[in-house]
This record gives C-alpha cells, structure tokens and sequence, in this order.
C-alpha cells in the first residue's frame, strides 16, 4: 500500500501541468516523475549510538525528446507553476543538445499503463517503528557480542530506505509506487594485542526489500547467528593462513552473490558494453557481437535478469521508462544470450522492447540503464545440498561471506576475497583459513563451474550501493544463487601478497 501521505501530494495535477506544457512546446515524447527517498541511518559502536540521522529527498523531474534529442530539468518545487516551468527548461536543453547530438533516441513500444499502482513485499514499515526501539535492538545485538570471550569491539547498524515514485507521460501511462529496503549488519572484532593483529568477522545476512520484520527474524536467524559469531571468530584468529595453488572451491550464496554482480551483473549492461560507460567504470569483454556465441560458463551456468523476485533490492513494478518489468536470460546453458537494458537501448540491440531497466536514485537524476536482479539459477534435477558438493571434494575451500575484491575496467580479470575460508580434505571440512583470494579471468572462472546446488541452498544476497553514471548515481540490487562448486581455482596467500 503507498503511503496516504504521498499518494495525496498533486500528482496528477503536476503531470497535468508538465506533460501539456511539454505537449505545447511540440516534443515527441515527455514524462515526469515525482519522487520522495526517506532514509534513516543508525549506527552503534560498542553498544553507543555513533549515528542516528534522518534525510527526506523530495522533488519532481521532467524528461522530453526533441528532434530525437533528451532533455531533462529537475526542481524541489511541487507546485503546477514549477512543473510547468521544469518542462520548459527540459525543451530548453534538448534544443541546446540537439547540435551536437550525433544519435537520435529511437525508443522501444511499450504498452500504456494507466492509473497502476505497486508496492514491495513487506510487513512492518520500517518508518513506523520508534527510533529507541530499533536504537534498542542493536544495542541488544551489541551487548551479547561484547559479553563474549574474545570479541574486543562491535559495531551494528541499520540503514533504511523508503521510495515512492509516481511517473506519468504523454503516451497515458501513470504508475505510483513504493518500495522498502533495510541492511540490519554487526560486525565483530577480535585483537591479538601480542602479534599486533586483528579480525573481524561480520553477519551474513544480506540487505533485503523487506520490512522491519526482518530485523526480528523473519527470512533471517539473527538470533542464531549472534551465538556463533564469536567462537567462529575465535577460530579465525588461530587459524593457519592458506597455502597458494590451485584447489576445488566450493563457494557459497554469501560470497558468490558478489562474483556475480562484478563479472556477470555489470558485464551484460548493454550501455557498458557498447562503450557508454568506458570513462568511468569500463567497458566490458562481452561484446554485443559475442551475443549467442561468446562461451561464458560451463552448461550449468543460468543467469537471468529479474526485476520481479520478491523481496529483491532491484525488484519494481514498473521502471523509469514506464515499462512493465518481468525476467529473461543473460547465460543460458553457459553462453551469452542477453543484456539488461532500457527502451533507448532495446533498438540498437534490435529488440522489439525494453527489459525494464531504466532507474534514476533521485528526483533530480536523469534516468540510465541500471542493474536488475542478476542471479544464477540452482540446480532444478535434484535439490544438491552445500555438504554433497563438499563432500565430492578431495582438497578444495570451502568460501563463505564476502569482502574485498578487485575486478578490471573489463570485468574479466579478477580477484575476491571473503569472510570465513575451511580447508576441505577428503570431503570433510577440516578447519578454518586464513588470507584466502581466489583469482581468475571471467570465462574461466565460470568455465570451472562443475557442481550446482539445489533450491534449498539458493540465497538472495546483494549490496545497497552499486555505483554507476556521471553525475554518479547508487542503485540497490540483488543477486540470488546457490552453492557452487568450481574446479580448479587459483588461491592467493593475501598476506604474501601484501608483502607480510
């Protein structure tokens, strides 16, 4: 349900005002958007508030073609005068830009949407719940961390986001809508004072598209987790560090998720791909004429683009271009078969229609071509537990949790890290590691794909602050996928790396 709130702000009546201003102005296609970002950030540093901040974005935007040029203006304003007057300064630049536009926009059809409405799947709006009460909770989760043996420091937090969005144009389409997304974290530290070295070690759970209800435990055992944390950590610490070479590498959602996002999400943005991102974060080796022939992974890889997954952070009812969003394939049986991207972009891949992946983060940013949920598929033959795929391992890793990593302006060469590493011998985890990064080129790292999880071991995992675009811009967006077990990856020693 929209909040009653933003659902009576005129919105209608601005769209009325921008949209027929535009109309006179003779484009060949308008919209506006009206949107309002609430977020809260909270942060506790030994059990002590460090943060507790409340932001409001609030404003209207206009987007119009003229002669096949764009022209975007944007205001704080909510009133039919300031609509009007934004659509103006729209027109205005599309007519600036048009001498030096050397591609007309061709836009993909899509069907009119009149007076839709969507909301995300959530139960307690995070925004309804006092501040001291959630303050509370991650005071709690501080305090068990800090009662137990070996856990020096804690830090826990919770950053929440509400978006409504109402988008209208002059082809009839007009949607209202409302999503949510939080990220409740704690991370742990341990100090050995002695050889002047630290660990850490920081929950799972990944952000979500769900409510306050997740910061209780529904779709996630935090109560479980916290009691484990600190002997896992105090394992870490003793740990040995890893011995480089080559080994089986069983991997699991929540480090995987993140492979995912840098060497699949982002090298099948179409806009990336052709060269429109080359300045700022690359290009990338898939080339559109690689699509149906480039090998990118073993047959059991499938990616698909999904902006539909419930719960999921990239998950609409509808995108900034006014088009109804659904799921297709990016690698089916391992090889490239599709990309995300926009209706601008659809025509110059040759597609009848958009795949729904036009996003603008603010009401004063243009809308781009942005990430979809891009997740990997599970095995569908049999519902392959994570301790089968170890236990057909000889000498292998077992890689749990992300952390750092490094990939090339191509997203082909790579390497990532994690939280949690156990040496796997003879099918049997056999104790915990240390300095572990595994390393490869894109094709493949996903050429070694050799055993897939079942359902069961699907997690939906994914980051708040994927960045993207000049003027820069942040999109939240998940990535589902199973265990999974490669063949023959290269492990880095960090440490020796580093010179250590």
């Amino acid at each position: 349900m929209v909040d009653a709130d933003f659902a009576a702000l005129p919105l209608g009546a601005l769209a009325d005002a921008a949209l027929s201003r535009a109309r006179q102005l003779g484009v060949e296609h308008a919209d506006l958007r009206v949107e309002r970002i609430l977020e809260q950030s909270l942060s506790l540093r030994d059990g002590s508030v460090s943060t507790a901040r409340d932001d409001v974005t609030l404003g209207l935007a206009v987007r119009v073609i003229v002669d096949g040029t764009w022209g975007f203006a944007a205001t704080h304003e909510l009133t039919t005068t300031a609509a009007a007057a934004t659509a103006t300064r729209a027109v205005e630049v599309a007519r600036t830009l048009r001498a030096v536009n050397s591609e007309p926009v061709v836009r993909a059809d899509e069907p009119v949407y009149p007076e839709v409405s969507w909301s995300s799947a959530y139960e307690i709006d995070p925004f309804t719940v006092p501040t001291q009460d959630k303050i509370a909770l991650l005071a709690n989760w501080s305090e068990r961390l800090l009662a137990a043996d070996g856990v020096a420091h804690v830090d826990a937090a919770c950053p929440q986001v509400k978006e409504n969005k109402y988008y209208a144009d002059l082809a009839g389409t007009s949607t209202v809508q409302q999503r949510i997304r939080l990220e409740p974290r704690f991370t742990a530290t341990a100090v050995d004072r002695a050889e002047g070295r630290f660990e850490t070690m920081r929950t799972l759970a990944p952000p979500a598209g769900r409510g306050w209800e997740y910061a209780l435990g529904t779709g996630w055992d935090f109560d479980a987790e916290l009691a484990t944390v600190p002997e896992l950590l105090a394992e870490r610490m003793k740990a040995p560090s890893v011995e480089p070479g080559t080994y089986d590498l069983v991997i699991d959602p929540s480090n995987l998720w993140l492979t995912i996002h840098e060497s699949v999400g982002h090298a099948t943005e179409y806009d990336r791909a052709i060269g429109y991102e080359a300045a700022y974060a690359g290009t990338s080796f898939a080339t559109p004429d690689q699509l149906g022939t480039l090998r990118y992974g073993s047959g059991l890889m499938h990616v698909t683009g999904d902006r539909t997954i419930p719960h999921g952070l990239a998950t609409v009812g509808y995108d900034d271009d006014g088009v109804a969003t659904g799921q297709w394939d990016l690698v089916r049986d391992g090889v490239l078969v599709g990309y995300q991207l926009d209706r601008s972009f659809a025509p110059k891949l040759g597609l009848d229609r958009s795949n729904g992946c036009a996003f603008a983060d603010s009401p004063h940013h243009v809308p781009i071509q942005r990430m979809a949920n891009v997740s990997l598929q599970p095995n569908q033959s049999a519902d392959t537990s994570t301790d089968d795929l170890i236990a057909g391992v000889e000498r292998g890793i077992y890689v749990v949790g992300d952390k750092s990593w490094s990939i090339d302006m191509q997203r082909y060469n790579f390497q990532f890290t994690g939280q949690r590493f156990y040496r796997i011998e003879n099918g049997r985890l056999a104790g915990q590691l240390r300095d572990v990064a595994y390393q490869a080129t894109t094709t493949d790292f996903w050429g070694s794909l050799r055993g897939l999880g079942g359902p069961s071991t699907w997690v939906l995992g994914g980051a708040l602050n994927c960045g993207k675009a000049q003027p820069g811009q942040v999109a939240a967006v998940s990535h589902g996928c199973p265990s999974a077990l490669f063949e023959q990856v290269n492990v880095l020693n960090t440490a020796r790396e580093a010179g250590q």
